[in-house]
């Protein structure tokens, strides 16, 4: 028994790479870390965050949850045929076209599939051009657990985005005037071994595989399941947002599972499980941007002093843990209004600078360092300027 499930493992690892999906990634990671590093050239002269940047701090929680959803999968007996996964790995590669992570939520990518593969038999045996029917029936009641479990992983990625971690840019506010925006967005790899029909391994109980599409004896494939989410955030507190947003969706992703296990017992139920976590994500993704858009502008130009819109990673503000959404309200004691009187006043210090720092709460508290040899000559910090002002800075 362990024999057989030792050869089909290795076998899985190696039908990882016969995987389009899994080539994919890499080059989906490159695309969308310099179409992001192009925008903040424009936004802001410079780069902020390193092309990789979309796929950091994703790892840990991508193995720990692929373990966990493989684990339960084994255990449960869930077997999806060869079929179901091409055509899932099709569907990722193609909504990721559109370097959209939010395309990539499970709700999208799971959930088209199932409706395909409700359609496409009666499609196949209805038409001439290729001689192929399926062998079959599709596993609604697995790809529905799936789907559940992977939106649970979402709200973890989501909620562990810390609060320098967002994407910052610049968009034309309702007064014609710049203001800041961010964005929460990740894409993660969750490395799923599942089941599919004819290989080494038999069942080992009388139960399993609960949810079978065929077959007497089975093999183990690695799946690389690509997972993303992409939120843009204009008038809400990026941590705000982002908790929220994580809870909502956490909150979907324990519905549509336990609509997904209902359906042991009442078969249609895992359809209805599949339309709420597509109408479900919907609905939370037009309640944020609703919202988002009534409120003004958290990141903008005001009189208290100059908002921090973003730090970049490793700078003299990332080491003084300045943080979004803080406003620098005096420069070595002089008040400071705009951009150009905080430069102004930081060069006036020499070597060495105070600040006063509003955090979150309006509460005052005082930053002291001392500026080094090759440390950012703008201490790292990226404000809300005019587009036109950055160009001609760098003329």
């Amino acid at each position: 028994m362990m024999e057989a499930w030792g050869i089909e493992f290795v076998k899985g690892i190696g039908r990882l790479f016969l995987n389009p999906a899994f080539y994919w990634l890499f080059f989906l990671i490159i695309l969308a870390g310099y179409k992001r590093i192009k925008q903040e050239r424009i936004d802001f002269g410079f780069k902020v965050f390193d092309i990789f940047s979309e796929w950091k701090h994703t790892w840990s929680v991508s193995l720990i949850a692929g373990l966990v959803i493989s684990l339960l999968s084994l255990g449960i007996g869930i077997v999806f045929s060869l079929e179901t996964l091409f055509l899932l790995s099709i569907i990722m590669v193609f909504l990721s076209l559109t370097l959209q992570f939010k395309l990539l939520s499970a709700s999208y990518t799971i959930g088209l599939t199932v409706l395909l593969l409700l359609f496409l038999p009666f499609i196949m045996e209805n038409q001439t051009f290729l001689a192929y029917t399926f062998q079959y029936e599709p596993n609604i009641s697995g790809l529905a657990l799936l789907l559940g479990l992977l939106l649970v992983v979402e709200a973890i990625i989501l909620s562990r985005i810390k609060r320098n971690e967002s994407f910052p840019g610049l968009v034309l506010g309702n007064r014609g005037r710049w203001v800041g925006k961010h964005e929460l967005k990740k894409l993660a790899v969750i490395p799923f071994i599942t089941v599919i029909p004819t290989g080494l391994i038999n069942p080992f109980a009388t139960y399993w595989p609960y949810f079978d599409v065929g077959g007497e004896s089975y093999s183990l494939i690695i799946f690389p399941f690509l997972l993303g989410f992409d939120y843009t955030v204009r008038g809400i507190p990026p941590q705000f947002a982002r908790s929220t947003l994580a809870r909502y969706i956490a909150i979907l992703g324990v519905l549509v599972s336990i609509l997904a296990v209902s359906s042991i017992y009442v078969s249609w139920l895992s359809l209805v499980a599949v339309l709420l976590a597509i109408v479900g994500k919907e609905v939370i993704n037009f309640y944020h941007r609703v919202v988002d858009r009534r409120k003004p502008a958290y990141f903008h130009q005001h009189d208290k002093g100059v908002s921090v819109l973003a730090i970049i990673p490793n700078s003299p503000a990332d080491r003084l843990a300045l943080l979004p959404g803080e406003t620098i309200r005096k420069v070595n004691d002089t008040i400071v209004n705009d951009v150009q009187s905080f430069y102004q006043a930081l060069q006036a210090g020499g070597a060495a600078f105070k600040l006063e720092v509003l955090d979150d709460i309006g509460e005052v508290r005082f930053i002291n360092s001392a500026l080094y040899e090759g440390d950012h000559h703008e201490l790292g910090i990226i404000f809300v300027k005019e587009r036109s002002r950055l160009k001609n800075d760098n003329d």
